[in-house]
């Protein structure tokens, strides 16, 4: 029987002189004679580490009640949070007083040194109310002290107390406010701290960061800075996170790792978080010149300031942590001397199972540098020892590049599709029940990379493909550590272990254990280190940016790939019905992910549902002006959901008719005018010197509201100056007709004063007041919304504004 032609695919490859030619079923890292066993052993290594890591990201049992008094329980923690989140209780209102009374009260019968800071503030950040014109708020923080016997400083533990107007704010903020009431009480039982610590409940957060930034201003405790414990909520569950921190962290860090019970946090995170525009009382904090740390647990998102953020909507896991390890810090700033805690660097961290793994950011660039000489060494041994050409190692990276682009992009479309047979996802942070989804986003991204690997693997060899993985990791690690240096451990590591396993697989028996060994151990770093990225980013991010999540489970398979290949037939070689079952075989796991990716978003679908329990969120608001009796419907939405939809028709800008509610154009609709008085305006002096005008006014609401505004039109005069309730405001600039503004969180009953100094362009000054209030309810031509329809967790949310031009 003649022997059948050599195919391209099987022909040897060239080679350096006097190296041997390399068989196809010889180009893998790892060729074990007992190739079941191997893949199932290493297989099973994986999935017991991959176990690990979840279960070390899985939150606490909640201690009971009866739990020693120097213990943090969250049963008794959750005790204030039904009374703190019992309602709704924005920043001036009623309810919020009632919270404050009842903070207050806990504190003092604690035996603590407690006072309330009523002052006007201005905003912190640049998010809360730069739309409408400079913003403050008068706010009413909770200031208790707990004495040290011998301070070297202080330790700040801070939450808000107040919640958005849309919902009670079980977890945002009562999570944190009850937490730090548990920590005083078990602190206060306890031996007293070395260092003073301060529990600092603020006010007027969700309008403004007011609150914080008025204590970290101007309140004595805060002159001389300290370090600062924050405590959020982003959600309702998961693990507590500690996404930021203040430069030059790594002594933060350490004692972070040494006494947090649960130090869940990366260096990556925080890097992010310092890029987005986003903002929380941390940050008041931080413009202040203080150091220390920012934690809040984020999955869960569909209750995020929405009505169903209500107590029994929190678990009390995620409490019990972030009680742990807000206690944990507590009692080690409390010892510490806090007088250097600034190191000349940042430091890079991530979690492994049981512990924080920490390291100098210093090394970031060299670690990533030899990374890629490690990468670059693997290559030239796969050469050296015949199992791959150079053309075939340059094929690998160039082909590599398929699923590392084609995930993202699939999973973008996964979403789209979902989202266009569920519309009303546009409008969630995270959709209820976001397994399922967050499941199929990996299945997909595996189906890809197993198709990948399947249509490529015989021809190139599995060496070639997996030291192309190895490069982009390597690269992108260099890029990370010259760009976003806290990331760089993602591909750094997984790279330098991948390599050096090649390393040690290529110096070692190809058909013994070790190489099988040797790359299972680096698989095993690479899901240590990737899989609580992809696990954390679903939540962080959304499932609208669930494509970042699939590109971290793409680079996590391309740094297992030596023991992905373990699971197919030999790299070739075979003739017959050997190598016809090869074939076959070879588009399973593939066809296996894939199969999986359309059950599970279909099973998605199937159980998270739009119901009463589980609203579909819908935005509206209504905007009067009172001068004209001109009233309509508004929303954000950019497709109105349909009950939204029979309210609104077209699209606006709201910048000439209400600037203090921004310049967005709006999708609004016409509606019945109310009989809603606008704010008064009272002219308690009108003086001229030289070219300049000095106006001092009175904005008085006439009805009970949570913010005022008011607006020059900078078309009749240039604002100089601004003086709001005594504080003086910066003067910027805006586009369109009120080019001024100043936008008031929180007024009290008797309005709020203005001073403007102007140059008058005309015979007259237009100022356009406006205020806001909350609930639709009682407006003409307003129909109840069916049970089915919810509230979109927005500052604006069912808002009611009224305004008038005032010409003077």
């Amino acid at each position: 029987m003649g022997v059948p032609p050599t195919r391209p695919a099987d022909r040897a490859p060239a080679r350096p002189p006097g190296v041997p030619p390399t068989r196809p079923a010889d180009r893998a890292l790892a060729r074990p004679r007992r190739r079941l066993l191997a893949a199932l052993a290493a297989l099973a290594a994986l999935l017991a580490v991959g176990a690990g890591v979840l279960v070390d990201l899985a939150t606490p049992a909640p201690r009971p009640a009866d739990a020693p008094a120097d213990a943090f329980s969250a049963e008794r923690a959750y005790q204030n949070v039904k009374v703190i989140a019992a309602r709704p209780h924005v920043a001036g209102s009623a309810a919020n007083d009632q919270v404050r009374e009842h903070v207050v009260g806990v504190l003092r019968g604690l035996g603590l040194e407690t006072e309330v800071q009523d002052t006007v503030a201005p905003e912190a950040g640049q998010l809360s109310g730069a739309a409408g014109g400079a913003t403050l708020a008068r706010v009413r923080n909770v200031v208790a002290r707990l004495p040290g016997t011998d301070p070297t400083g202080r330790v700040f533990l801070v939450a808000h107390y107040d919640s958005v107007q849309s919902g009670p704010g079980g977890n945002d903020d009562a999570a944190g406010t009850s937490t730090i009431l548990e920590v005083a009480r078990a602190l206060a039982a306890g031996p007293r701290p070395r260092n003073d610590v301060v529990l600092v409940l603020t006010d007027a957060e969700e309008a403004c960061l007011c609150g914080a930034a008025g204590f970290a201003a101007d309140h004595p405790l805060a002159a001389d800075g300290g370090v600062v414990l924050n405590l959020e909520a982003r959600g309702s569950t998961g693990p507590v996170i500690m996404f930021e921190t203040s430069r030059n962290n790594a002594k933060l860090v350490e004692a972070f790792g040494r006494a947090a019970p649960h130090p869940v946090g990366t260096s990556f995170a925080v890097e992010i978080y310092r890029a987005l525009p986003n903002d929380t009382d941390f940050t008041a904090f931080l413009d202040h010149r203080f150091v220390g740390l920012n934690s809040a647990y984020i999955d869960g998102g569909a209750v995020y300031h929405t009505p169903l953020d209500v107590p029994a909507a929190m678990n009390r896991g995620s409490l019990q942590m972030h009680g742990d390890n807000a206690l944990g810090l507590a009692r080690e700033f409390g010892r510490t001397d806090l007088r250097d805690l600034r190191s000349g660097h940042d430091d890079t961290y991530f979690p492994v199972p049981g512990r924080l793994v920490h390291y100098p950011g210093w090394l970031t660039l060299p670690l990533a540098l030899a990374a890629l000489v490690a990468v670059g060494a693997l290559s030239w041994l796969l050469r050296r020892r015949g199992r791959a050409t150079a053309g075939r190692l340059a094929a690998g990276v160039g082909l590599t590049l398929v699923p590392i682009v084609a995930a993202p992009l699939g999973a973008g479309l996964l979403w789209t599709a979902i989202t266009t047979i569920r519309p009303g996802y546009a409008e969630l942070l995270d959709p209820y029940r976001p397994v399922w989804y967050r499941l199929a986003v990996v299945a997909l991204a595996a189906a890809i990379l197993f198709a990948w690997y399947a249509l490529t693997r015989r021809r190139f060899g599995p060496a070639a493909l997996a030291f192309g993985g190895l490069f982009w990791l390597a690269l992108f690690g260099v890029l990370l550590a010259v760009l976003v240096p806290g990331g760089a451990y993602l591909t750094t590591l997984p790279a330098l272990a991948g390599a050096l396993a090649g390393l040690a697989a290529l110096a070692t028996r190809r058909d013994g254990p070790w190489p099988v060994v040797a790359v299972t151990l680096a698989g095993a770093v690479a899901v240590v280190i990737l899989l609580p990225t992809v696990v954390l980013l679903f939540p962080a991010l959304g499932m609208g940016m669930g494509g970042v999540a699939a590109l971290f489970a793409v680079l996590l398979g391309l740094a297992a790939l030596p023991v992905v290949d373990l699971l197919h037939p030999q790299a070739g070689g075979q003739r017959g019905l050997v190598a016809l079952r090869a074939r076959r075989l070879g588009p399973l796991p593939a066809g296996a992910a894939a199969l999986a990716a359309v059950v599970l978003a279909g099973v998605g679908l199937a159980v998270d549902r739009f119901d009463a329990a589980h609203p579909v969120p819908t935005h509206l608001m209504y905007a009067l002006d009172a001068g004209t009796g001109k009233a309509q419907w508004l929303s954000h939405e950019e497709d109105p959901q349909p009950w939204t939809d029979g309210y609104v028709d077209g699209t606006v800008s709201v910048a000439d008719d209400f600037p203090g509610l921004g310049d967005a154009e709006l999708r609004a609709g016409p509606a019945q005018a109310a009989s809603l008085p606008a704010p008064k305006l009272d002219t308690l002096s009108d003086t001229r010197s030289g070219d300049q005008r000095v106006l001092r006014v009175r904005v008085l609401p006439q009805r009970p509201v949570r913010l005022l505004s008011l607006h020059v039109d900078t078309s009749t005069a240039e604002v100089r100056s601004a003086t709001v309730a005594g504080r003086d405001v910066p003067v910027k600039a805006r586009e369109g007709r009120w080019g001024f503004g100043v936008v008031f969180h929180a007024p009290p009953p008797e309005g709020v004063e203005v001073t403007l100094t102007l140059v008058p362009k005309a015979g007259q000054v237009n100022l356009r007041a406006m205020d806001a209030s909350d609930g639709l309810g009682g407006l003409p031509g307003f129909r109840a919304r069916p049970a089915d329809v919810g509230v979109v967790g927005s500052h604006s949310s069912e808002m009611l504004a009224v305004a008038r031009t005032y010409p003077l």
